[in-house]
């Protein structure tokens, strides 16, 4: 049963040089409260995986929203993501001061990457960036020719902590999604060693139907209330 924790307890748990995966779609599905308690936490040279890098200014009129705290401050040191055009500060510390490692994949490829390295498997068959600069990846491992097309072989994903949110969380840990908030918080909470859920509601067990629960509890090591996201 996942344990109930503080958010500082939480971000406790982090060490410098942690890889981390955060769910989220510009920041929509992500652990806002514990976003913000990492990035005043001076952790650092955090390998984090993510969709994207969010962006400079948040819905609520936040200056930072989401992860592109842990951009602005400096504590991210490699970026593994999907895009990162919506936040200008990954091209200056990756292209023009050389502090941050960035490396780009297909959206849809990073998702079964993440699913193969939670499901234990060896890697995932795609032809997206095949005859691309998507064959120079470093989580690229080569090509396989079947019934005469060619793909590329993707090496798994997995982290030391996925940081997942949604939007009800009964106290065994199950976990309900609002709307699209599912995106990469699914996956990612199977592939990692230590997963942490930040609820923005916290229920009974029982208040979730069994067939709405979309990340079950066994994944769950510690539950945060984050409570209505607020800036």
């Amino acid at each position: 049963m996942a344990k109930f924790v503080s958010v500082e307890e939480a971000v406790a748990l982090i060490p410098d040089g942690a890889s981390i995966m955060f769910g989220g779609f510009m920041g929509c599905g992500s652990a806002h409260k514990f976003i913000d308690a990492l990035s005043k936490s001076g952790k650092k040279d955090l390998t984090v995986i993510s969709n994207d890098a969010s962006m400079p200014g948040g819905p609520l009129g936040e200056e930072f929203y989401g992860i592109a705290k842990l951009v602005h401050n400096r504590q991210i040191k490699k970026l593994i993501a999907t895009h990162v055009g919506l936040n200008p500060e990954v091209a200056t510390q990756s292209m023009q001061e050389g502090t941050l490692e960035v490396v780009l994949i297909p959206q849809g490829s990073m998702a079964e990457m993440i699913r193969a390295g939670g499901s234990g498997l060896g890697g995932v068959l795609t032809p997206t960036g095949v005859g691309t600069i998507v064959e120079d990846n470093p989580y690229c491992l080569g090509k396989q020719t079947i019934n005469g097309r060619e793909y590329l072989l993707i090496a798994p994903l997995r982290a030391d902590f996925a940081v997942i949110a949604g939007y009800k969380i009964d106290k065994a840990g199950n976990v309900w999604y609002k709307g699209n908030t599912s995106n990469f918080n699914i996956v990612m909470a199977t592939a990692a060693d230590t997963v942490i859920a930040e609820a923005e509601v916290v229920v009974e067990i029982g208040e979730i139907a069994p067939e709405d629960v979309r990340t079950p509890g066994v994944f769950v090591d510690y539950v945060v209330e984050g409570g209505k996201y607020n800036g």
